[in-house]
């Protein structure tokens, strides 16, 4: 039987905000490791260091100690454009109004091969048809993205890292702008690409009953630990009540809801 090796790796990682007098830590003592075909969620309260660490282990910021491995390779010796072929990322951020349709906002995915220049491949055209297919987008794909509903665009930037064509995938609060029905949709659509396409999902979320449900592993950031596990092992042992500095909300086992005392 094969031992899956885990793609990213974190060892003793401290994050927060650097600067020439004194550092900021946001959070520290983080040792973790992402596997093939899993979907993470990142569970805290706000300000507590979510998009932190998604910002440090994309690059974006840098780490104030520790390491981070991306398949055994020490993420600061991974240059840009070999990183942004490595893992693609959806922020929270609204695009801007634009006259661009849905296909060739999709094709923007693929600028780490083309550069901001370079034409489409016969390549570049077949990840973005596939990854168009797997989100079944067929039917807006010629619309406008200022047509779109909330729903709508947040399938389309998806699709848009899946064209990318990279084995992680990391988004910033994918459900934050979005109804009921288009939170549950987005998570199942997430679940669905780690198991059938094998990727890597790491996302943050405050949306607690969904990442209950659907995740392969949560991790808690509170004030004072930094918690993996699955699911089930995290309500069996009473840890995902550690969310809320509450007397008065409780995680109750039987009916898998948070309730108020």
């Amino acid at each position: 039987m094969s031992v899956k090796k885990h793609i990213i790796k974190a060892e003793d990682l401290v994050i927060g905000y650097a600067s020439k007098k004194v550092n900021t830590i946001i959070a520290k003592n983080l040792y973790f490791e992402l596997f093939p075909g899993e979907l993470v969620c990142v569970l805290g309260k706000n300000g507590i260091g979510k998009s932190t660490l998604l910002k440090t282990l994309t690059k974006v910021q840098p780490k104030i100690s520790g390491n981070i491995l991306w398949k055994n390779k020490n993420l600061d010796q991974i240059n840009q454009n070999k990183f942004a072929k490595s893992v693609s990322v959806v922020l929270t951020e609204k695009i801007p109004a634009s006259n661009l349709t849905v296909y060739e906002l999709i094709a923007l995915g693929r600028q780490p091969y083309t550069n901001w220049f370079g034409s489409l491949t016969e390549e570049d055209k077949k990840q973005i048809k596939q990854a168009i297919e797997q989100v079944h987008l067929q039917k807006i794909a010629h619309k406008r993205c200022d047509e779109l509903s909330d729903g709508q665009l947040q399938r389309v930037m998806i699709c848009r890292a899946l064209a990318q064509n990279t084995d992680v995938i990391i988004l910033d609060e994918p459900t934050a702008h979005l109804d009921v029905q288009h939170k549950i949709e987005t998570f199942k659509l997430l679940q669905n690409l780690a198991i059938k396409l094998n990727k890597t999902i790491l996302i943050s979320t405050h949306e607690i009953q969904l990442a209950m449900q659907m995740a392969n592993k949560l991790w808690l950031m509170t004030k004072s630990d930094f918690i993996t596990g699955s699911p089930k092992y995290l309500v069996k042992n009473d840890v995902i009540n550690q969310l809320f500095d509450s007397n008065t909300i409780h995680f109750d086992k039987n009916s898998n809801q948070f309730k108020m005392i």
